[in-house]
Formats: C-alpha cells, structure tokens, sequence
C-alpha cells in the first residue's frame, strides 16, 4: 500500500515537473530569429545582438538604448518580449552589451551621456550594410537614464525617424530627489530618517558641485551606503544632465515620439516628463500611462521578488503591464 502511494506520488511529481518544463518552454519560445554580433568602435568591440522577424526580412530597424546599470545585450533576457514585438511589427533590433559587460570591452562606467549618444551613432555606422540589418527607418527606443542620451542622437542624425522612450527623466538632480523622497513615502520612513537621508543628499549635491573627490565624499557625505570609487566618478561626471536643450534641438527635426510611462514610477517625475515633452515637442509626442513600476513591470513584478523571479523565467512576457507590447508593436506598424 505504502509503495502505492509513494509511486502515485512520485507520478505526480513528475508530471508537475514536466508542466513546468513546458510551460517554461512555451513561455520563452519567442517569434523572431536571433544572430550575434561583434561590433567593432574606438579601442575594442561591442558584443550585440540582432532580432528579426521570423520569416520576412525587417522592414526597419529599432536601436536599444539602455538604462543604468551594467546592462547586457538582452536585459538577461527581459528585452526579448519587447524584440517579439518589434519583430511583429516588421522591425529588427539591435541591441549590444555596455562595454565592460559580457564580451564587450570597456568599462560604461567611465562614460558621459554624450561618450553613450558617440557610441550608439558608431555602432549604427558599423552595421548598416552588414547583412540582414535593414535600410529602412531607424527607431531609437530607451529606457531611464536613456532618456539624456535619445535627445542628443535623434537630433544630430538624419536617419533617425521616430523614438520611443520608457520613462526617461529630464533632470539629473531632480530625478535624484524624486526617486529619494517617492522611496522614502514607500518604505514609511519617520520625519528622523527623512531628515538624514535629505542631509546626506544635501552634503552630497554639494560635494558634486565642488567637484570633490572620492576620499571627500566617503569622509564628507556621511551616505551609510557610499558608492563605489567608479559610481562617484561615474555620477560626477553626468549629474548635471538635463534633457531640455537636447529636447529642444531635437524638435527642429519633427520626429514622432511614444513615451511610455508607469503610473506607479517611483525613480522619475512622470508629470514633469510629460509636460516637458508636450511643451518642446508638441503634438508629435504620444503619451501613454500604463499600470506600471519605472521598468513598466506591472507592480506586484517589483513588489514580489520571489514573483518577479517565477515570471522572469516562466513567462518573462507577462512581467510587463498587459498594454506595454501591444503599444509598442501597434506604434511600430503604423510607422512609415
């Protein structure tokens, strides 16, 4: 009897098992073809990937700008919902690891948003005419901190025809009290931690403006959680970034733009991105709010590790809110 049940169990099991497997299977079966490439810029190569639909040849091409952090060719695999979709939509995308990442030589960290808007244009420089990258129009889509780096490409380049941006902030500094205070509100911060973590972004803005060093900044800032020596350098270097002029001179150019926006953004000031993009770029700008995180995740992805993870293997298409793809797919075909 004991055996009986033991065997039943160990069916069960398996087959648990083996829906799982399919589920996962059929959850990261993607509808597109994908091909490595090495691309070679000033001082090494950028290990990129390109996506094309899975039958047609693309009739244009979408170029991926990355947010912060040491972002790989695939977002680890998060960017391939957004790739199926372009790919429906008739699009390829490229798409290449920062430098110092993966097989990328380099290091992103010691960059400026103008050293990332030089390094997108020599990248498109080096595969254009390489086989089965269209010649078609040219989207640039980004996300976050790419939103100081889409500006400055979109209005310096002619073969760009639309963008689409996913939460892009217009002011460095701003965004940096934004993100602290939204995370402050979250967490139930008390009015004592609210005025330490102010303090030490105070005295940390101030030793930016002074141009301090690192050992000023572990010794001035009193941050519990001090940067790195190449993050210090890193956010020297870029905090005065505002998008503003580059929005500005971008307009001349009268580029369609879908700017898509989390109703639950915590890292950036959607309004403020809203409204100065309609202002500077009037009616050729299409936003849309979706229920979404600043990754455009639907909320529980980012509430919930242990979900976000589950769904990232599973089914990472679902981790986006349900509007995020088919917007994007819809705005792609409608290009012309």
């Amino acid at each position: 009897m004991r055996k009986t049940i033991v065997i039943r169990v160990l069916c069960a099991v398996v087959l648990l098992l083996g829906a799982a497997v399919a589920v996962t299977l059929a959850g990261n079966d993607f509808r597109m073809r994908e091909r490595r490439l090495s691309v070679p810029v000033a001082g090494g190569r950028l290990d990129a990937v390109l996506t094309l639909p899975p039958h047609d040849p693309a009739r244009g091409l979408v170029v991926m700008i990355h947010g912060d952090g040491p972002v790989e060719a695939t977002h680890d695999g998060l960017y391939r919902p957004w790739f199926e979709a372009a790919a429906d939509a008739g699009f390829a995308t490229l798409s290449w690891s920062k430098p110092g990442v993966g097989g990328s030589t380099g290091d992103w960290l010691a960059q400026s948003m103008a050293d990332r808007a030089a390094e997108a244009g020599a990248v498109l420089d080096q595969v254009r005419g390489q086989p089965d990258v269209p010649r078609g129009p040219v989207v640039l889509w980004g996300a976050s901190q790419a939103g100081w780096v889409l500006p400055k490409i979109a209005a310096e380049r002619a073969d760009v025809t639309a963008v689409v941006a996913a939460g892009p902030a217009i002011n460095w500094l701003r965004q940096g009290r934004y993100h602290l205070l939204a995370e402050l509100d979250h967490d139930g911060a008390d009015a004592a931690e609210r005025e330490r973590a102010i303090a030490v972004s105070d005295r940390t803005r101030q030793l930016l403006s002074e141009h301090a060093g690192y050992d000023a900044y572990r010794i001035g800032s009193g941050d519990p959680e001090p940067m790195s020596a190449a993050r210090w350098g890193f956010v020297s270097r870029n905090y005065t970034a505002d998008a503003t002029a580059d929005l500005r001179a971008m307009a001349g150019r009268r580029l369609p733009v879908l700017l898509l926006l989390g109703r639950h953004d915590r890292n950036v000031d959607t309004e403020e991105t809203a409204t100065t993009y309609r202002r500077i770029l009037g009616d050729r700008v299409t936003v849309t709010r979706v229920d979404g995180m600043h990754s455009l995740a639907r909320p529980v992805m980012e509430d919930s590790d242990a979900v976000g993870l589950a769904t990232a293997v599973v089914w990472p298409r679902a981790l986006l809110a349900p509007e995020v793809l088919g917007t994007y797919r819809d705005y792609l075909r409608a290009l012309r």
